[in-house]
C-alpha cells in the first residue's frame, strides 16, 4: 500500500506496450494482472510486473508520460518472443504503433484515462484528475514514416518523443550505438520545433545527444535517465550532459531499473538484494548538487520496461512503493518543498510551459 497522499508525475511507462506485446490487462488489479502472466513463459520476468491501473492510482499517480514503442533498425534481429520490440520494416513499425495508440484511445473512452493535448488540458486534469492524464510520446521514431506522417501524429495528440531506443534506429544512434544522428534525424528535429514537439534526449548516443544540444532549440527533457558519474556507462547521463539539460531548462527523470542504480548489474545474475531505492536517491542526489537546487528532477520510473521484481531495488514491490521516496528523500534532508518538486512539481511547470496552450 501507498505510504503517503503525495500526488506523482512519471515521466515514463511503457503501458500499451505491456497491454499489447505482455498481453496484461492492466485494467485488473495487480495480484490478478501477476497470476495471469505466470501462465507465459517468454521471458524470465514474467508474473512479477509491479504496474496495473488500479495500482496506479493506489500510488496517487495523477500523470504519467505514456510510450509508443516499436523499432525498426536497419538490421533487425529475428526473435520467435511475442514481446520483442524489433520489425523487419517501418511500416510495421508504423502500424504496431498505431495499435498502442489505439489503447490509448480505448482507455480514455473507457474513463481509465485522459489524454493531455495542451497546457489548459494539463490544468484541468490537475484541478480535478478525477482519472490518469497520459501525455503520449514516441520511445523511439522508428514508426514515423516521413515528416508529413510526423504531423499526422501530432494531430493525434502525440507531444513528445525520443529520437531512438537501443541500438542504431532511423533518425539517430541510440544505446550501445556509436553512431549519431543521420540526415532524417536532422530534418526531423527542424520539424519537431516548427510543431512543438517536445524532444526526449534519453537513449540517445553521445553522439547524437552532442549534436542535438548544438543543433535543437525547443524544450529537452530526459525522461527516465541517471548519472554517469555514480553508475558508469554510455546509458546514463555525463555530468556535462546533465549541466547542458540544466542550462536548458530540462527536467530529468531518475529510472528505477537496477541495472542504471548498481555498478557492474549482471542481467540474470545479480540479485537485487544489492540495491535499495536509497541508490535513487543517490542519483537525485547527484543532480540537486549540480543543479544547486531541487528544480531539474523528477521520477521516470520505466517500471515494467521490460523487466520486474528481479530488476527493481529492495523495497520496490509494487508501483506504489514509490510513495515510500518521501521517506527516503525527508530523512536525506529535502524539504517539504523539495519533495514536492520531485514528486509532480518539476514536471508539472515543465509541461505548463512546453505544451501547446490549448487544444
Amino acid at each position: 500500500m501507498a505510504h503517503s497522499s503525495l500526488p506523482l508525475i512519471d515521466a515514463h511507462l511503457d503501458l500499451a506496450w505491456n497491454a499489447l506485446s505482455f498481453n496484461r490487462d492492466l485494467t485488473s488489479l495487480l495480484d490478478d494482472v501477476r497470476s495471469a502472466d505466470q501462465l507465459y513463459t517468454d521471458a524470465p520476468y514474467r508474473g512479477s510486473n509491479l504496474i496495473s491501473l488500479d495500482e496506479l492510482s493506489d500510488a496517487h499517480l495523477h500523470i504519467c508520460i505514456a510510450t509508443l514503442l516499436a523499432r525498426s533498425g536497419p538490421n533487425p534481429p529475428p526473435s520467435t518472443l511475442r514481446i520483442e520490440l524489433d520489425y523487419a520494416h517501418p511500416s510495421i513499425a508504423h502500424a504496431h504503433a498505431h495499435g498502442q495508440l489505439a489503447y490509448y484511445k480505448w482507455l480514455e473512452t473507457s474513463q481509465h484515462a485522459r489524454i493531455i493535448h495542451s497546457a489548459d488540458d494539463l490544468d484541468q486534469h490537475w484541478e480535478n484528475p478525477k482519472t490518469l492524464g497520459l501525455i503520449l510520446s514516441f520511445e523511439g521514431c522508428d514508426p514515423i514514416l516521413n515528416l508529413d506522417d510526423l504531423h499526422r501524429w501530432h494531430h493525434l495528440g502525440v507531444r513528445a518523443a525520443g529520437l531512438t531506443h537501443y541500438g542504431e534506429g532511423r533518425y539517430a544512434g541510440g544505446t550501445n550505438s556509436t553512431t549519431g544522428l543521420t540526415r532524417d534525424g536532422h530534418l526531423l528535429l527542424k520539424e519537431f520545433e516548427s510543431l512543438g514537439m517536445i524532444l526526449d534526449v534519453t537513449h540517445l548516443s553521445d553522439e547524437s545527444i552532442n549534436s542535438v544540444f548544438d543543433i535543437f532549440d525547443g524544450h529537452i527533457i530526459a525522461s527516465h535517465h541517471n548519472c554517469r558519474s555514480l553508475v558508469p556507462g554510455q546509458r546514463q547521463l555525463s555530468d556535462q550532459h546533465i549541466r547542458e539539460l540544466l542550462d536548458r531548462k530540462a527536467v530529468i527523470g531518475i529510472s528505477f531499473d537496477a541495472w542504471m542504480l548498481y555498478s557492474n548489474w549482471k542481467r540474470n545474475e545479480t540479485d537485487r538484494s544489492v540495491v535499495s531505492l536509497s541508490s535513487a536517491v543517490d542519483h537525485i542526489d547527484h543532480i540537486c548538487d549540480l543543479a544547486g537546487n531541487s528544480e531539474h528532477v523528477g521520477i521516470g520510473s520505466d517500471l515494467d520496461g521490460g523487466f520486474g521484481l528481479e530488476q527493481t531495488p529492495t523495497g520496490l514491490d509494487r508501483y506504489s512503493s514509490l510513495q515510500s521516496m518521501e521517506i527516503l528523500l525527508s530523512q536525506r534532508g529535502y524539504s517539504n518543498i523539495d519533495i514536492h518538486n520531485i514528486f509532480y512539481n518539476n514536471w508539472l511547470n515543465f509541461f505548463r510551459k512546453s505544451l501547446p496552450q490549448s487544444s
